[in-house]
């Protein structure tokens, strides 16, 4: 019966062995050199192929600059808000839409220009001797390289490749996309620097920059780009705080071309300082819109007033008809200018309290001092309207938020019940000065009425120009003041540092951290092979895995034999492995004479399967023997696949089974070798019964004929793990020597050994490590610490003949054809 100790093996593999997994590691240090190689290599390949890219910045400072030709009250239009909220909005403007829209625009950096470099296209903005100049509103070929040449300095050849029968256009005035026709193949056509290009699929005119350089024979590429894809590469714009100063902004840009980046920082930030100056000054701008409307009104009234004083003069004593009048004529004035303040007053409260009530869009709004109206209230309101419908507009194509947009529309709407409640109270108060004043213009025009009536004309005509003019001086001064106040208007925004290339910025690829990682995985990736070879390694590798796993002694390490036959012993006597065939002889010896066995000994070779290189063992052992001046024979018993004949050169037709059939007798099936002192007994043909054959009489027999023959009696017997033969052979022999191969006999193959031993199908078993191999895969050479082995490594110069075969391809061709 089988028990569980039978089963120790799967007990010792739980534990994991570092010191064999290092062993392993350093075995496979040529993996390690190759897979090295080949991450350096594509490191490498991947380091000059792509593009080197850059960063370059830019700072700026937002600082609240402050009108010195403006009152404190009238200031807060353009400052409203704080610093703090300045560069949150700035910040989000640098990343919307439509500020990025408009700088690509300006740029016309959907427009690339590229040449051919060794692996890429590199986008030569900056360094092409040419730029082109397209027509918008002409449709553009989209997405498709186009090769210019220059013939000369003054000619170029375009060359488009057409895979299609059509292409698509894209219209930069609208950035709508259209389909044209055109012919499949290469389109090639000449043109003038300066001439205008007109196709259906192109609109352009080409233009050399200043101080080009030499460029004559140079390939170049255009490629027209779709606006919303460059423009949202763009809005991915850097933009940052400083966290040690709030107002300060720095902006940055990666990409493979620095004079793109450059161009594009100080574009940005300078559309940015003129679309806020631009807000800055629309106050002013909208006071200076109403003067002018206003100033056009009134210089035909004064022309026509004029012409009206021109006409009464005629013919008139002017020196009687103005004795006595000036007096009142001044005074008359005065109330009228008074009457048309307060009159202008009102009609702007009424005008802006409709456009309140009747409005959303209040950024158009008139200054209220263009009315004359100076109280501090309305002044601030309207200001601080006017400047959260400004930012709330410009908001509109950056932010998606529904809950800013509702913050903004709630504060203007407070704002706007605090102007109305500020226009009923000022409209009341205006109401009551108005009657005053006309009070008083009737008094005087009482007084008028009872003077001549060409004196009352006079009056009349002279009180008309006089108020038109004395209007129309008003405006132009204020106009004056308004204008004065846009020139002094600063932008709350200045630059820091402009960007600037001063040579370095390169930021990738970062090669350093490419052969890094290279070396990383050409490390990791055998380590890891290695470990999963090593985790699923279920063959034995060295006497190390054979001690730990049986009991059974080792008695010999034999190496992995070079050359085609199986006699290395008898070709190459003075080898390392004829040595170590010469020490399992004299291990053989020691344990004959510790179990006092008599003249003749028997050796039985086997092992677990077919291929570890038990008629190997067997034949170069028997050639040690013999060649010792011992009488030795070697029988082929492994009936069903017999081989022992082809190294000598003899012939299989008779044999063991012949003998054990009774066909021929014991002297017929003994052959002569060419080794002294060395016979064999071949299997003979293949019988259909060859376990009924060996246990049968005549086997022992047999078996007795040769003990009084020879001194030496090898049994080349078949694998224990496949038949049974060898187990009712065992009880002929004195010892038994159980073959395993390096790297082929399975660790599963010992527990089925140790169960035999146990059960005591096999006694007096001895172990032969075959095929070792001491500097490849397997570690060292464990098998010498038992005072036995095949040589002495690099120490052995001059004992040993050296039989490993120098040329590489004779040891792949040994590798695989050796017996």
């Amino acid at each position: 019966m089988i028990d569980t100790k039978d089963f120790s093996f799967f007990e010792s593999q739980n534990n994991f062995d570092f010191k064999g997994f290092l062993i392993k590691i350093t075995s496979y240090w040529k993996w390690f050199l190759v897979s090295l190689f080949f991450t350096l290599t594509i490191a490498h390949q991947v380091n000059i192929r792509k593009e080197k890219i850059y960063a370059m910045e830019t700072s700026i400072a937002i600082k609240e600059e402050n009108n010195p030709f403006l009152t404190a009250s009238t200031s807060l239009v353009f400052n409203w808000g704080g610093t703090s909220d300045q560069v949150q909005m700035i910040s989000n403007t640098l990343r919307s839409r439509s500020h990025n829209e408009i700088v690509v625009d300006h740029l016309q950096f959907y427009i690339d220009y590229l040449q051919q470099s060794k692996y890429n296209y590199k986008d030569v903005y900056g360094e092409a001797p040419f730029h082109i100049v397209i027509d918008k509103a002409k449709g553009q070929l989209d997405n498709h390289l186009i090769e210019i040449k220059f013939l000369s300095e003054s000619v170029y050849e375009i060359r488009i490749k057409f895979d299609n029968a059509s292409v698509s256009c894209i219209r930069y005035l609208d950035n709508s996309t259209s389909t044209t026709s055109v012919v499949q193949g290469d389109f090639v056509k000449r043109y003038k620097v300066g001439e205008q290009v007109s196709l259906p699929f192109l609109d352009w005119k080409l233009e050399i920059n200043d101080n080009p350089g030499f460029y004559k024979g140079n390939e170049y590429f255009v490629r027209f780009n779709n606006f919303d894809q460059v423009v949202s590469r763009f809005q991915g714009i850097g933009v940052e705080i400083d966290p040690k100063a709030a107002s300060i902004l720095t902006l940055s840009l990666t990409g493979p071309n620095k004079s793109r980046m450059v161009d594009y920082l100080n574009s940005t930030v300078k559309m940015l300082i003129k679309n806020q100056l631009d807000r800055k000054n629309q106050f002013a701008t909208n006071t200076i819109k109403f003067i002018d409307s206003t100033l056009i009104l009134m210089g035909k009234q004064l022309k026509d007033n004029g012409d009206e004083l021109k006409a009464f003069n005629r013919n008139k004593n002017m020196f009687q008809i103005e004795a006595g009048g000036s007096e009142i004529t001044s005074q008359l004035t005065g109330y009228d200018v008074r009457r048309d303040e307060i009159t202008r007053k009102i009609t702007y409260y009424n005008s802006l309290k409709s456009y309140l009530k009747n409005s959303v869009d209040y950024s158009r709004l008139p200054a209220p001092t263009v009315a004359g109206i100076d109280d501090p209230n309305i002044i601030v309101n309207v200001t601080k309207l006017i400047a959260l419908s400004t930012q709330r507009s410009e908001l509109a194509y950056s932010v998606k938020s529904d809950r800013i947009f509702k913050d903004f529309d709630n504060q203007m709407e407070s704002l706007k019940k605090v102007l109305l409640e500020n226009i009923a109270s000022a409209t009341s108060s205006l109401q009551y000065d108005l009657a005053l004043v006309n009070s008083k213009i009737n008094d005087v025009e009482s007084s008028i009425k009872q003077l001549p009536e060409d004196k009352q004309e006079y009056l009349k005509i002279v009180r008309k120009y006089e108020l038109s003019d004395n209007i129309y001086n008003t405006f132009l001064q204020k106009r004056s003041e308004a204008q004065i106040a846009t020139a002094a208007n600063l932008s709350d925004i200045h630059f820091v540092d402009p960007a600037k290339d001063i040579g370095g910025g390169q930021i990738g690829p970062n090669t350093n951290v490419n052969y890094v990682l290279a070396i990383f995985l050409g490390l990791i990736i055998p380590l890891f092979i290695v470990f999963v070879i090593f985790f699923l390694e279920n063959s034995i590798l060295n006497t190390e895995d054979i001690s730990k796993l049986t009991n059974i002694p080792i008695i010999g390490v034999v190496g992995v034999k070079y050359g085609l036959s199986n006699l290395s012993v008898f070709e190459k006597p003075k080898s390392a492995l004829s040595e170590s065939f010469r020490a399992i002889r004299s291990s053989l010896q020691f344990l004959y004479k510790k179990n006092e066995i008599g003249k003749s000994k028997t050796l039985m070779v086997t092992s677990s399967v077919s291929g570890e290189g038990k008629t190997f063992c067997s034949l170069n052992i028997a050639t040690v023997f013999a060649l010792s001046d011992k009488k030795t024979v070697i029988v082929g018993l492994d009936l069903r696949k017999p081989r022992i004949f082809d190294d000598f050169k003899i012939k299989n037709d008779i044999g063991v089974v012949n003998y054990l059939i009774g066909q021929k007798s014991i002297d017929e099936v003994i052959q002569k070798t060419h080794v002294p002192n060395l016979d064999v007994i071949t299997s003979g043909p293949i019988p259909p019964n060859p376990s009924e054959l060996i246990i049968g009489d005549s086997m022992k027999e047999f078996m007795e004929i040769l003990e009084s023959r020879y001194d030496y009696i090898i049994l080349d017997t078949p694998p224990v793990g496949l038949v049974s033969d060898a187990i009712e052979l065992a009880g002929y022999t004195d010892v038994i020597l159980y073959i395993m191969r390096q790297n082929y006999t399975k660790k599963d193959m010992i527990t089925l050994l140790n169960n035999r031993l146990k059960r005591k199908e096999l006694n007096n078993i001895n172990i032969i490590f075959n095929g070792f191999e001491n500097k490849a895969k397997y570690g060292t050479a464990y098998g010498y610490g038992y005072g036995y082995g095949y040589g002495y490594g690099n120490y052995a110069e001059g004992y040993h003949e050296d039989e490993n075969p120098k040329n590489i391809f004779k040891k792949i061709f040994y590798r695989f054809f050796k017996k």
